[in-house]
């Protein structure tokens, strides 16, 4: 098993990569205490050389590993990338590509919403992984050949389930429709939270339209102190905070004080200071700067059966053609098509559309119906 240490073996390991069809990459990280990820181990395989890579080796500079990474020609394999890829982000300023994320790749081929890596494996390789160092402190030193064994075997197994991944999707004609899963995955949004985008993240739906300024600079003070802090943002003030304030509107330190989610002696810190300055940002945002959200109360109203309904023909369409639901189709897809008679959501587009937006238009135009034939549900068609 190697271990990489210096930067001239990982020169060395990762010249040797470069004209590999594809490697497999895991990650062993720290989030606990901090905003960002802290990076503890890199695990990289091709499909003759594999190795562990240790960031927290003094002197070790990852820039040959990031300069892997950042090639083109050579497909990055992840399993569940999205941390994985946020880490190696922050520290490149470029999203890594091309991407394979197994777990997508299993929703095509019908092994369920979002598995996990190790039943996985388990499903395609017949092979069981030992999980008994999973919830390992990686930041400590030195690491047992147990640990390290278990991590190498992260990359190992990953490229055994690609390998089968892609030759299924090839064999059944869906390798686009993970591609195009995988483009998606290419947004730096996913990855960076700008400050100013940080309200989006908060759950609007009692929020009034005078309040939406304050929550929406508030969050972005939080964010960027988080950021700069490095630091969670519940480290900061907690999202109940940004919900109280935007409701109170406060403006001098004794309004401050008086919120309940404000501990004693906070509001005349400095952080106080801030926060209040934040709360006057959000007040004297013009109404142009404010965003449009929707109303609950303005939308057409669901019709619950056909939303049943829906839900039913989407299970059964997945099941007959053996891909997960949660990839054709999401909750709010679901909701936006009993709404309206021509939705614009992703499940009416594509592929998506062939196997589950045809017929969901059908079921709720009456062209189509069900019945229980020997226990299962099926659907027929009624215009014919």
């Amino acid at each position: 098993m190697q271990v990489i240490t210096t930067t001239p073996d990982l020169e060395s390991f990762c010249a040797a990569l470069v004209d590999a069809p594809f490697i497999t990459v895991d990650t062993e990280f720290m989030r606990e205490r901090t905003y960002w990820s802290q990076l503890c181990l890199v695990q990289v395989a091709s499909a003759e050389r594999e190795a562990i890579i240790d960031p927290l080796a003094d002197g070790l500079d990852l820039t040959p590993l990031l300069t892997l990474l950042a090639n083109e020609q050579v497909i990055k394999v992840f399993h569940a990338a999205r941390q994985d890829v946020e880490i190696f982000y922050k520290l490149m300023d470029v999203v890594p590509a091309p991407l394979f994320d197994t777990q997508v790749a299993a929703m095509a081929c019908g092994y369920g919403d979002q598995i996990g890596y190790e039943p996985l494996v388990k499903a395609v390789t017949g092979e069981a992984i030992d999980k008994g160092s999973r919830f390992t402190d990686w930041s400590k030193r030195p690491l047992s050949d147990k640990q390290l064994t278990y991590a190498l075997g992260d990359v190992t197994h990953l490229r055994d389930v690609y390998l089968a991944l892609k030759g299924q999707l090839e064999k059944t004609g869906r390798l686009s429709w993970v591609e195009e899963e995988m483009n998606a995955l290419l947004s730096e949004d996913l990855y960076f939270i700008k400050p100013e985008n940080a309200w989006k993240r908060l759950k609007l739906r009692n929020v009034k339209r005078r309040e939406i300024g304050p929550l929406m600079k508030v969050a972005e003070w939080r964010e960027a102190e988080a950021q700069k802090r490095d630091v969670p943002r519940g480290r900061i003030i907690k999202d109940d905070t940004i919900y109280e304030l935007s409701r109170q509107r406060p403006t001098t330190i004794k309004a401050l004080g008086n919120c309940r989610s404000i501990s004693k002696g906070y509001e005349a810190s400095a952080q106080g200071k801030a926060l209040l300055e934040a709360v006057q940002a959000g007040i004297d945002l013009p109404e142009e700067a404010l965003p449009r959200l929707e109303r609950q109360g303005n939308l057409p109203q669901v019709p619950a059966d056909v939303l049943d309904m829906l839900r039913v023909l989407l299970k059964r369409q997945c099941e007959h053609h053996q891909v997960a639901p949660k990839l054709v189709a999401s909750a709010s897809d679901l909701e936006t098509i009993a709404r309206y008679d021509a939705p614009d959501v992703p499940a009416m587009k594509g592929w998506r559309q062939e196997i589950f937006g045809n017929a969901a238009l059908d079921l709720k135009a009456g062209r189509l119906g069900l019945k229980l034939q020997d226990g299962n549900i099926e659907f027929i068609r009624l215009d014919s």
